[in-house]
């Protein structure tokens, strides 16, 4: 059997930071991770028209910061901060806690692996030829920046009756490299004939020295 592990899981405390910075003990601590999780799903589907690639959260006592990262932050925020203001209304309601909320804008969603796979997806629904739809996000990709980039999508693919994978790759994906900025992603595509998986590696380079205290948000826009 193969040992895979997830790239962006292994490189956690070298190049990159937790998605959620927070510490709990005991039963809160279960209490909590199912609160985050609650809040990340209902963000995805409440905002799913904002490209939103990833939520961060960071908890003190009482008050809990949500660090949104979009490709659209217009949409989150809405016309004079109204959507933002009933979006930490809802997220109070729903957690009873004091919300905070950070939009962080992605400039270059075509080298974001969550937005990338996202949209492969939403093409797949729309039964846009996998082959095309793939070969273009990696072609987008490497125009602009991306050092490598290996998409797989596996299901009944085209409607096949028999499901099996296909994958295309360009570039380096160094996987064992600790100090590569591999960005990995996945997304599903319900499409009539059953759900397609897709997978995408993002390579951006080499972060060859990093300050002891990662960046703010730890990632690389």
């Amino acid at each position: 059997m193969g040992h895979k592990v997830i790239p962006t899981g292994l490189r956690l405390g070298i190049i990159r930071t937790w998605n959620s910075r927070w510490y709990a003990e005991g039963k809160v601590y279960g209490d909590l991770i199912y609160e985050d999780l609650l809040l990340r799903r209902y963000l995805k589907k409440r905002m799913q028209h904002a490209s939103i690639s990833s939520v961060g959260i960071e908890r003190t006592v009482k008050k809990v910061t949500v660090n949104i990262f979009t490709a659209r932050p217009g949409i989150v925020i809405g016309k004079k901060g109204e959507e933002v203001e009933r979006l930490k209304s809802e997220l109070q309601h729903l957690t009873g806690k004091e919300i905070y909320i950070n939009i962080r804008e992605i400039k270059r969603p075509e080298v974001d692996a969550a937005l990338v796979a996202e949209n492969i997806a939403k093409q797949l629904e729309k039964r846009v030829a996998f082959r095309r739809t793939m070969k273009k996000a990696i072609s987008t990709a490497m125009r602009l920046g991306a050092e490598g980039i290996k998409v797989q999508c596996g299901g009944r693919l085209g409607g096949a009756e028999i499901a099996r994978v296909e994958k295309y790759r360009e570039g380096r994906i160094p996987l064992h490299t600790l100090r590569a900025d591999i960005d990995y992603a996945t997304s599903t595509a319900h499409t009539p004939s059953g759900t397609v998986g897709v997978k995408v590696w993002i390579c951006k380079g080499e972060i060859i020295r990093r300050n002891r205290a990662l960046d703010e948000d730890g990632r690389d826009q």
